[in-house]
């Protein structure tokens, strides 16, 4: 077998020290926003490059409290990407504002900034891009928009804690971050964790209160918030691991221009493409010259393919991982059919919808895990355009 993500060797490798933080952690008795949350707050600002950084509960709630904390609400819309995980949409209606969709770069998979502008109206109060697959969005676009527009900018980071765009890192250009440490993700802890990072002083009030129930002090509630705190064992955990982020970043890249050399210019399958000065490119080697420029962190590494049916077949009877992050474009959910949308609407988002599919991807994959992934992976491709002729 070849899993999609294997958490349990990421585990193994740092068995000692994480036992012993959570051993830490249980003798002290204190378990929920202690010393161990502020400590690790201030390291991922550090690490992001940050004033301020605020658990929170999970990656959801990170963008919903960065709405919430920006006052948005009622009336309100919010223009996003279709093709994202249901959370980003989700928090925009739970905040109650509207998502408004624009069509993806079918090459980077991520919101197509020359799109933005015509989906403006004078109800249009912030653009929530989506850093999908750790593939950093065309942030100066973005917020060449917002600023000549006056819009507020948060970012859906959920995927990409280490990716930088123009030298710097997700979640720092917006006027919030959002950030998710589900355990697959590339920090990932022991259960659910998210944070959110500002760099405005007044936002980090804001959120701080919000994430306790409307509190500033205790038992003394200014307005309606929520439950959503990161605790002190995931803290503890996700600092032993944050060390080794960068290196487990590399070894991600690494993997990606191996997959990238091995599959490009294959007959019905599209690999990645990072952006460049130049426009998107498939990249092949650390000595590109934007390495450290705009920096994917590969996430996943997601292909789209001829026939996917086939290929997910050839890799389910080879016993290799894989999945479809995300066969059903938001505008095309059940929960959005209010929202008006209609098959056709955003056409490069459906068709990497149906053609995507992610590859095992994770810092302690083997070359030959690789190599057979591929090779059943073209296999089932070639099989599929011969049957065809």
């Amino acid at each position: 077998m070849i899993p999609l993500c294997d958490l349990t060797a990421q585990y193994e490798s740092l068995r000692d020290e994480i036992d012993a933080a959570m051993r830490s952690v249980a003798a002290s008795g204190h378990y929920i926003l202690g010393p161990r949350v502020k400590k690790f707050e201030q390291k991922i600002a550090s690490y992001c490059g940050v004033d301020y950084a605020v658990g929170v509960g999970n990656g959801t709630d990170a963008l919903y409290l960065a709405l919430r904390a920006l006052q948005i609400g009622p009336g309100d819309e919010v223009i996003t990407t279709p093709f994202t995980f249901i959370a980003t949409s989700e928090a925009i209606c739970l905040a109650g504002a509207k998502p408004v969709f624009v069509d993806i770069d079918p090459s980077t998979y991520n919101m197509d900034p020359e799109q933005l502008e015509a989906a403006i109206t004078t109800k249009t109060r912030a653009i929530l891009p989506v850093h999908l697959y750790g593939q950093p969005c065309r942030m100066d676009a973005v917020l060449d928009i917002a600023r000549r527009h006056n819009l507020r900018v948060v970012e859906d980071c959920a995927q990409s804690l280490g990716a930088a765009y123009c030298g710097r890192k997700t979640g720092t250009f917006g006027d919030i971050g959002c950030f998710s440490f589900f355990p697959s993700k590339n920090l990932g802890c022991f259960g659910d964790g998210g944070m959110v990072t500002t760099n405005d002083p007044e936002l980090f009030e804001r959120l701080e209160i919000l994430r306790r129930h409307g509190a500033k002090v205790k038992y003394h509630h200014t307005e309606v918030g929520v439950n959503s705190r990161l605790d002190e064992l995931q803290a503890a955990i996700l600092s032993v691991k944050l060390p080794h982020l960068d290196n487990w970043t590399a070894s991600r890249r690494r993997h990606a221009y191996a997959y990238n050399r091995l599959l490009r210019d294959r007959e019905n399958v599209q690999c990645p493409s990072e952006w460049t000065t130049s426009g998107p490119e498939v990249v092949l080697s650390e000595d590109s010259s934007h390495a450290q420029h705009n920096y994917c962190c590969y996430h996943q590494y997601t292909v789209l393919v001829g026939d996917r049916a086939a290929a997910q077949k050839s890799l389910d009877e080879s016993g290799v991982g894989h999945c479809v992050y995300y066969p059903v474009p938001l505008h095309l959910q059940e929960v959005h059919a209010n929202l008006g949308y209609r098959p056709g609407d955003f056409p490069n988002a459906e068709n990497v919808a149906q053609r995507c599919l992610s590859l095992p991807m994770f810092p302690e994959l083997l070359p030959q895990q690789r190599e057979r992934t591929v090779s059943v992976l073209l296999d089932s491709q070639k099989a599929t355009s011969l049957a065809a002729a």
